[in-house]
């Protein structure tokens, strides 16, 4: 018998083959998922972020997100979603367009990633992680234009990744892709802000 924990892309894979629906309703992704419910989330919807999809995406995905992390920020080991956001739907065709297009980069990080420095993926780093994604996917509900969502959305998936594999150095790079992300969502609302004033 296979004692290995799953990859992250071989749970991904799993996640689709078991909504055979047109529809994926979010709760049973949760309850599928269980406590490995997350890490794989944060890329579900993290990913979106990061890859065309249609407009007012970004938003669900972002209060979506805060929900998420505000339950790991506080050290729930289950995740529990309102009644209203678990019974949403959203189609398959949009999660095989997830998995599809997230599959072959994350089975090359799958090569060098492994469970390693504990410390910054045990119970204290996670509820950090937690916060920190609750301010990403705050950032998510703002109307940035010019691929204005990539950076949180890239940053939250390393974390996701991190999560999922147990290595604390991926997390640790999390934070890394959170401070550029900052400095890149800056940047672009200052400028964004500075046309604006420039115009009027």
């Amino acid at each position: 018998m296979d004692h290995r924990t799953p990859r992250t892309s071989e749970l991904l894979a799993a996640v689709l083959a078991a909504h055979t629906e047109d529809k994926v309703a979010i709760g049973d992704l949760v309850n599928a998922l269980r406590n490995r419910a997350f890490g794989i989330l944060f890329l579900i919807f993290g990913i979106p972020n990061c890859i065309p999809m249609p407009p007012g995406i970004p938003v669900i995905c972002g209060i979506i997100l805060g929900l998420i992390g505000a339950q790991m920020m506080i050290g729930r080991q289950e995740l529990w979603l309102p009644e209203k956001v678990a019974k949403r739907t959203f189609s398959r065709s949009m999660l095989e367009s997830i998995v599809t297009h997230s599959k072959p980069w994350i089975e090359r990080f799958e090569r060098f990633s492994r469970p390693r420095y504990e410390q910054f993926a045990g119970p204290t780093a996670r509820r950090v992680v937690g916060a920190t994604v609750v301010l990403l996917g705050f950032i998510l509900l703002l109307p940035i234009p010019f691929l204005g969502n990539l950076p949180p959305g890239f940053a939250v998936c390393v974390f996701g990744l991190g999560l999922v594999e147990r290595d604390g150095l991926v997390i640790l790079a999390g934070f890394g892709a959170t401070l550029l992300g900052l400095a890149v969502t800056g940047l672009m609302s200052w400028a964004i802000w500075q046309g604006a004033i420039a115009i009027f």
